[in-house]
Formats: structure tokens, sequence, C-alpha cells
């Protein structure tokens, strides 16, 4: 399976684009569009939500990762192998928490290069066509050299920030469940949220926050839209009271 996450949008070429290649490369494989809108331009904030939800996916996956505002400069391009699945995508930070909560990852440094290859969009021309050839049992030697896998030491474990917002206005943070108490109270500016364990279980047009499906804590109003009425948004901070 090959699992695309991406902030190239709900619309638009691109994605269609690096399907067209995997579909050459790799016919018959499974292609999983997961995020077309990860946090545009932000590797940060989409490294915690590409950690809570790769883990879902099973074991073998390859998992094709395109927020890359650097493309065309001396980035690097790479393949980690974390936890049985396999990234593959830009040298950004994108790939750090996949890293950092695996037992052993390893790393490579793509140096494979295509006939051809645009400046501007290294997701169709060089990741696409190496998640094909993961996807086909290739091994990461194949296309690039062992390296040691970067390391951002000052992103903490989980982030009190606000990491995406959903189509219904609930905005998820890079905070594991495990690691706020059921007691907790949240603030966001100048509002408290407390915990609920579901959007019913709090007063309707109310704020709360709660442990979703894929572990990280949500903020959400019942029958109603966090962004709008919290004023929250990708990078809004969040305190732990």
């Amino acid at each position: 399976m090959i699992v695309l996450f991406t902030d190239f949008g709900l619309a638009g070429p691109y994605t269609g684009q690096m399907n067209a290649v995997l579909q050459q490369m790799a016919a018959g494989v499974p292609v999983v569009s997961l995020f077309a809108d990860a946090p545009t331009g932000a590797p940060k904030p989409a490294a915690y939500l590409l950690a809570a939800y790769a883990a879902w996916f099973p074991v073998g996956s390859v998992f094709l990762c395109v927020v890359d505002p650097g493309v065309g400069t001396a980035r690097r391009g790479l393949i980690v192998a974390a936890a049985g699945r396999y990234y593959v995508g830009p040298d950004n930070g994108l790939f750090e928490l996949v890293q950092r909560r695996a037992a052993a990852p390893s790393c490579w440094q793509i140096t494979w290069r295509p006939p051809a290859m645009a400046a501007s969009f290294h997701g169709r021309d060089l990741f696409a066509p190496v998640a094909a050839r993961l996807a086909r049992h290739e091994p990461p030697a194949a296309m690039g050299g062992a390296v040691a896998p970067p390391v951002y030491r000052d992103w903490p474990d989980d982030l009190a920030e606000i990491v995406y917002i959903d189509h219904y206005g609930n905005a998820m943070t890079g905070l594991r469940g495990q690691c706020v108490p059921e007691s907790a109270q949240l603030a966001a500016g100048d509002n408290t949220i407390r915990h609920a364990p579901v959007f019913a279980a709090a007063p309707e047009g109310a704020p709360l926050w709660y442990v979703n499906s894929n572990g990280l804590v949500e903020i959400a109003v019942n029958r109603g839209r966090a962004d709008r009425l919290l004023g929250l948004a990708v990078g809004s901070p969040i305190a732990i009271a």
C-alpha cells in the first residue's frame, strides 16, 4: 500500500500527477490519499500529524510525503524506515516524530535521479518513483546510501499547538491524549476548555477537548466550529492548566 500525505490541497493537478506516476511504476499497488491538506508549507506541525495517523496503517506501507517548502534548494530527499513502514520525502523534519517513536529507525539519502526532474516538483519526479520502487519491494539501498537520521532535538515529544483544522472546524493538537489528564483544562487565547469524552457530553454550542480516534487531543464545539468560535488556526498555542 502507498499512502499519500501532502499539502497539495483538495483541488488542482498535483495529486493526480503523482498518482499517474504510481500507477505506471507500481501498477496494482493500492494507493490511499490520507491527507491532501496537511499544514501548508509547515513540516513541523505536519510531523506530529503524520506520526499519529501512520500508526493505523499496516506494516509494509509506503508513505509518500510531500510538505516541501524547500523544494529546489540543497535539502536532501530521504527514505526512512520506522516501525516496519517506509517514508519518502524531503529532509525537513517531516519524519522526526515517526523516527523518534520507533525502536530502531533507519535512514537513506536518495541519490538516484530520474532521467528528467523538474526543479519545483520533486513529489512527482523523484519521491513518487522512489515510493513506487519501494512498494515493488526494491531495497532502499538501490536508491541511496545509509545516513544518520536527522534530529530535531528542540522539537518536543508532544506539541502544544494546533496542527490541523478538519472539515468540521475541529482543531487537532500535537498532544497525545496520554499526556493530558482528563482533569486538565486547556487554554486557547482567552478561552478555557474543559474535557468531555464525546461531543454530546458537552452542552450544545460549548467548547470541549477530547482524545480523538487517532489518539490526539482535539478541541471541538458540540454542534459548532471550534476554529471560528475560539479563533483557532494551525500554529495557535495551547496551554494546559
